[in-house]
């Protein structure tokens, strides 16, 4: 018999389909047709979406306001599925939309609005799977890596390569947004903490479209970059609490440490090497451990800088809470001379929607 942890994880309580219209009464017959499957959440075409991420969507809008929403609804990752009631021409259908005239019969578009929501239920339900069944896997794998550090065994790069991967395929998938969420369902820590900024790099990798192989390396340096933490004692890794000048002092000996460890093994690209030294340097040369500035930081360095950054101000602490990514952002800019700022804007825009939402 399968425990509960082996069964599918249903969708949240708060899932729901988004209905926009500016026909009312059409819009209030559809929607109370609809709640009987699922809550629908009833808009106007100038009503902001509002949170949470909807499972389906029905756009039933004059041209001059449906693209806009379209355009909405194709910036999430992934794009969310949706139904358009077409006005003159029947438009274009696209890999996300379904297009029937307005004048279908209420019946017929009833019918196909709750044939795609159960697809997108369905849909959603296995992303969930996947998701929490990544999630594990790259905590185990980095759980593996650290160990490894700080035992001075040798590092898999097979098991490196299969993190990467997982962590590629994840954000490509659901979005940095989700990833993050799931990373911080449970746990706190320095494995979160990796796999948070190796996502945050993924996301801002493909956003800036990078190469495959260049997303890669950007990924593999995030999940590397704390390598040298494995040699901190735990005590002061897991200190609930803000750390002392003393343990401060020893925590900050992390990017020689894991720089040492690679360099040590060899196999490693300079590139990734020198992100594990680096991360904490600044743009005004007030960083550690080389007091590098402007120039002497390489644009790698920088990505994963801004990444680790964000990830750190958003993620849990025992001694204050997280800060949303608006105000990490605007933490980030305020600290002018620490980090790229043109890279910065770059960041801003992939983070911005990070808050979690329902896939």
């Amino acid at each position: 018999m399968s425990s509960s942890s082996d069964r599918t994880p249903p969708l949240q309580s708060d899932a729901f389909v988004l209905l926009v219209s500016d026909r009312p009464s059409e819009c209030a017959a559809l929607g109370r047709a609809i709640a009987f499957v699922i809550h629908c959440r009833s808009l106007g075409p100038g009503d902001a979406p509002g949170p949470g991420r909807p499972v389906f969507a029905i756009l039933d809008l004059a041209p001059s306001r449906l693209q806009a929403w379209v355009r909405q609804l194709d910036a999430r990752s992934p794009p969310v599925p949706r139904l358009v009631l077409a006005r003159g021409e029947a438009g274009r259908p696209d890999a996300h939309a379904v297009v029937m005239p307005t004048s279908a019969s209420r019946k017929a578009i009833l019918s196909k609005a709750f044939a795609m929501i159960e697809a997108a239920t369905c849909s959603a339900v296995e992303r969930t799977r996947r998701l929490r069944e990544r999630a594990q896997a790259a905590k185990g794998i980095v759980s593996e890596l650290f160990d490894s550090a700080a035992l001075g065994g040798t590092l898999t790069r097979s098991e490196l390569d299969r993190g990467t991967e997982i962590v590629l395929a994840a954000v490509t998938e659901v979005g940095i947004s989700n990833w993050l969420a799931e990373l911080w369902r449970h746990d706190a820590g320095v494995y979160e903490h990796t796999l948070s900024v190796s996502g945050c790099c993924a996301a801002f990798g493909g956003r800036i479209g990078l190469s495959r192989v260049d997303l890669a390396r950007l990924a593999r340096a995030g999940l590397l970059h704390d390598l040298g933490k494995a040699r901190i004692p735990r005590e002061i890794l897991d200190k609930p609490g803000r750390l002392d000048a003393n343990e401060a002092k020893l925590m900050r000996r992390h990017p020689e440490l894991g720089a040492t460890l690679l360099t040590a093994q060899g196999g490693f690209d300079p590139e990734v090497i020198d992100v594990v030294r680096h991360h904490h340097e600044r743009l005004d040369g007030t960083g550690y451990p080389d007091r590098l500035k402007g120039r002497e930081i390489a644009d790698l360095v920088r990505i994963v800088s801004i990444c680790d950054v964000f990830s750190a101000l958003t993620e849990r602490r025992a001694y204050r809470e997280p800060a949303k990514p608006a105000e990490a952002l605007a933490i980030m800019v305020q600290t002018a001379g620490h980090l790229d700022q043109d890279l910065l804007s770059a960041f801003a825009p992939a983070m911005l929607g990070c808050e979690p939402f329902v896939l």
